[in-house]
């Protein structure tokens, strides 16, 4: 029945209302419904993507709660004031061929994400990943952001100035990794209302999954969590006795 639940909720499903639904603790449906988003996690595809990728970053906590007099608040803009939980969300999104959405109407836009947290959008942080998940010439769209200038010389680049624009006249934009962005905000905002870092990747992930399957039936979806979930290692699993803190959870993070 949670499965069922979590599946038919378009943009997440936070534990409490998952308690509520199932008749159990709330510990319960919080430790069952991060176990769904490690399976997600663990048993997600990772090959490299080709044709064309779209890659963007959205930073969460970006700043500590201001204070009530204006007099006493600081400038969050520089550096030495930002929030250190401060984390930055990164996304490539891999579209359907030519070839693809020529057999199915159904395949239009982006069809395969990959997600990671890091602290910052850098150059370091796009080539290597880059080089580990996407293939040499294939042709990614960005925003106006530098960080993604070190791509040039390896990959067909093209990117949009959100400045001026969000589609250029040569129709070069990057919708579907906003389109992730949109729908990873209002299941943060709107459902789960807090995230930590400790789990932040798995949240975008089960976004991400969302994202990919949103023309899935309910039925493939279904089964397709339950055959992750079953298959998922329970090798220095924390959430087996999470609440006792057995295990130490860590950070996942790209550096």
């Amino acid at each position: 029945m949670a499965i069922a639940l979590f599946v038919n909720a378009v943009k997440g499903i936070p534990a409490l209302q998952l308690s509520r639904d199932l008749g159990v603790q709330y510990k319960t449906a919080y430790v069952l419904a991060q176990k769904l988003r490690k399976a997600l996690l663990e048993q997600r595809e990772i090959r490299q993507f080709s044709g064309l990728v779209e890659m963007d970053g959205t930073y969460v906590h970006p700043a500590p709660r201001k204070a009530n007099k204006k007099s006493d608040r600081i400038d969050y803009r520089l550096k030495e004031n930002q929030n250190p939980d401060k984390r930055c969300v990164m996304v490539a999104r891999e579209h359907y061929s030519e070839q693809e959405k020529s057999e199915n109407h159904l395949y239009h836009g982006a069809k395969r994400s990959y997600v990671f947290v890091t602290y910052s959008e850098t150059q370091s942080t796009v080539k290597q990943f880059a080089d580990k998940f996407i293939e040499r010439g294939t042709r990614i769209h960005t925003d106006e952001s530098n960080a993604y200038s070190v791509l040039m010389p390896f990959y067909n680049l093209y990117s949009v100035n959100h400045q001026l624009e969000y589609r250029n006249d040569e129709g070069i934009t990057n919708n579907q990794a906003e389109s992730y962005f949109s729908r990873f905000k209002r299941m943060y905002y709107g459902q789960m209302h807090k995230m930590s870092n400790l789990y932040l990747l798995g949240y975008a992930n089960e976004a991400a999954y969302r994202e990919d399957n949103r023309r899935k039936s309910n039925n493939w979806q279904f089964k397709d969590v339950l055959s992750k979930y079953l298959n998922t290692t329970n090798e220095n699993n924390e959430w087996c006795g999470y609440w006792q803190r057995k295990i130490i959870p860590q950070e996942i993070i790209w550096q």
